[in-house]
């Protein structure tokens, strides 16, 4: 019987077949056996990708027991602030020139490529809200660094940094196949249910060097682009955009802040939680204490578009923006 293979089933196998690591292998595996059709024709198919997904378990699984505490994965960066932008770029695209801009990183900013061998994170400052980027390894058409695929599946935004005073299609062609081959790219038309959704992520353009860049270099690239990508253009080197930059990194990761006061006491508003737009009271007892927030008795709200000051919300009450919360527990 023909197996009558999926193109979903092709683009997974594809995916598995370019992974650089077990990790990603793994999951490209798990794509395929999601996606290849359920018959007869597949019965042995299934069984190798099962067998497959075996020794890639047990595989890992040995290597964490025979490294136990002294095994460190540099590619891995937890995440710290209301969230968190990889940089993606070829050698000298301005990354880390970004990064040393923006945020307190220790950076090392050079002339010469490669200069940048693992990630280098740092907190940037939008208003009162702390946002982590990550400045990483260049990619070229013919290597990224082995495990570098793992620090984009877990960030939130991925930001592809293109020198606008140089060879731009040529950066934008190699950060985005590089992108497409490991399925980073969030397609906005796509299922929300579907496992190939949660592993890609909104994806944008910083076009650097604007400042000695042939005006209407950023424009031509948007008409070249085929990708709906935002293009951002700014100068580390006299600061243009860069504030520009902050606000719409904020905006696109579509978080509210919300101030937690505690009842009889003042409110204060210099470390505010951070929570997804769409939020809810429960969310933010939730994130102010698991334990507790299944005590949540009342609470109320000021600085509300909806309530009045003082007013009692509802556990379900939707959060906005900069609203003041009064919670109490039972």
């Amino acid at each position: 019987m023909p197996a009558n293979l999926t193109p979903e089933y092709k683009k997974a196998e594809e995916w598995f077949r370019s992974a650089g690591t077990d990790e990603e292998r793994l999951l490209a595996l798990e794509e395929m056996m999601r996606t290849i059709p359920r018959h007869k024709g597949t019965e042995h198919m299934q069984a190798d990708i099962k067998r497959r997904m075996s020794r890639i378990k047990a595989s890992l699984e040995g290597l964490q027991k025979k490294a136990g505490s002294k095994h460190v994965d540099v590619f891995h960066v937890p995440k710290t602030g209301a969230g968190q932008v990889v940089l993606i770029g070829m050698p000298n695209s301005g990354k880390s020139s970004i990064l040393a801009a923006l945020s307190n990183a220790r950076v090392h900013v050079t002339e010469y490529p490669f200069a940048t061998d693992k990630p280098v994170p740092g907190m940037i400052q939008h208003e009162d809200v702390k946002i982590e980027i990550v400045d990483m390894p260049p990619v070229t058409a013919d290597y990224a660094a082995p495990g570098q695929v793992n620090t984009y599946r877990t960030c939130d935004l991925i930001a592809i940094v293109i020198d606008i005073s140089g060879e731009v299609l040529e950066q934008i062609q190699v950060c985005t196949d590089y992108l497409d081959q490991h399925r980073l790219i969030l397609d906005e038309t796509a299922d929300p249910t579907d496992e190939g959704y949660i592993l890609s992520h909104p994806t944008f353009v910083i076009c650097t060097k604007a400042d000695i860049a042939p005006a209407g270099t950023t424009e031509t690239l948007k008409e070249l682009c085929d990708r709906n990508f935002e293009f951002i253009e700014v100068s580390s080197t006299v600061g243009q955009g860069l504030d520009f930059l902050k606000k719409r990194i904020f905006e696109m990761l579509d978080i509210v802040r919300v101030y937690a006061k505690k009842p009889g006491e003042p409110v204060d508003k210099s470390d505010p939680f951070t929570l997804p737009r769409g939020s809810t009271v429960i969310d933010l007892a939730q994130q102010v204490h698991r334990e507790l927030a299944q005590k949540l008795k009342s609470a109320r709200v000021w600085d509300s578009p909806v309530a009045h000051d003082g007013q009692n919300i509802p556990r379900d009450h939707v959060i906005n923006d900069k609203e003041i919360i009064e919670l109490h527990f039972g």
